[in-house]
């Protein structure tokens, strides 16, 4: 299976790339789409794949390799900072699409574009869906906590720092280097990984500190363990608060 993968997608540099977020964001959507328990379900079978693609693609995909400076640590801890300490001062991605962005389009006369409000979600919790403190809601925290700290920085930082980031600058991306400044990729790459999180605000600052981390190191390793930080220490603070604040995993 490990040689059919890297011939299948070896070939190209743009799907070897493209093709691990890809899946990991599909199966992301699939999560609660089965019932509440495929909420977590689906989570551990997404980061087993997501492990997969990593342990096969790891000799392709040159730049994902992981690097510690002391840059890097810092970053990591700020942007969790930033991201916990923002969060009551600016609405989310759901309130801005009910508050500015559906009023706007429906006084430009284009209400169709503008879908119902969806029904609030329930927050991703483990301890109601199974049991407070019990085995099986431990064990979907620490798959929740090792995912988003392992497996989800590599992929995400090789499909935005790397591949998108280098992509608008340049069709054959992997002539542009590292840390080639870009003010139109510096700005979009960003705004785009930030648009994607309900906490857009924290999501673009945190773009913005890894992309910088890339350009000063001319390498992907250091955003990597700074995502890795952040999301390690995002996990810890929501078993620390009890419940309180899941809205963060």
């Amino acid at each position: 299976m490990m040689n059919f993968l890297q011939k299948r997608l070896g070939h190209s540099p743009v799907l070897s790339r493209v093709v691990p977020f890809t899946v990991f964001v599909g199966l992301t959507f699939c999560q609660g789409k089965f019932g509440e328990p495929s909420r977590y379900w689906v989570y551990v079978i997404k980061t087993v794949v997501g492990t997969w693609f990593l342990w096969n693609l790891w000799p392709l995909v040159t730049e994902m390799r992981w690097r510690i400076s002391w840059e890097a640590v810092v970053i990591g801890v700020v942007v969790w900072g930033i991201w916990i300490g923002l969060d009551p001062f600016y609405p989310k991605t759901s309130q801005l699409n009910e508050n500015v962005l559906c009023p706007l389009l429906k006084h430009l006369g284009l209400s169709n574009w503008c879908s119902e409000p969806a029904a609030p979600q329930p927050l991703w919790n483990p301890n109601v869906a199974f049991g407070a403190g019990s085995g099986l809601a431990w064990f979907f925290v620490v798959v929740r906590i090792a995912g988003s700290a392992l497996v989800v920085p590599p992929l995400e930082e090789v499909f935005y720092r790397s591949f998108g980031y280098r992509y608008l600058i340049k069709y054959d991306f992997q002539k542009v280097p590292l840390n080639q400044f870009d003010g139109i990729a510096f700005t979009m790459v960003p705004v785009v990984f930030g648009l994607i999180h309900p906490q857009w605000l924290a999501g673009i600052i945190c773009g913005v500190a890894y992309q910088w981390l890339v350009l000063r190191k001319n390498r992907l390793g250091d955003a990597m363990t700074a995502h890795a930080i952040t999301n390690f220490l995002l996990g810890v603070y929501v078993v620390w608060k009890g419940g309180e604040a899941w809205n963060f995993l």
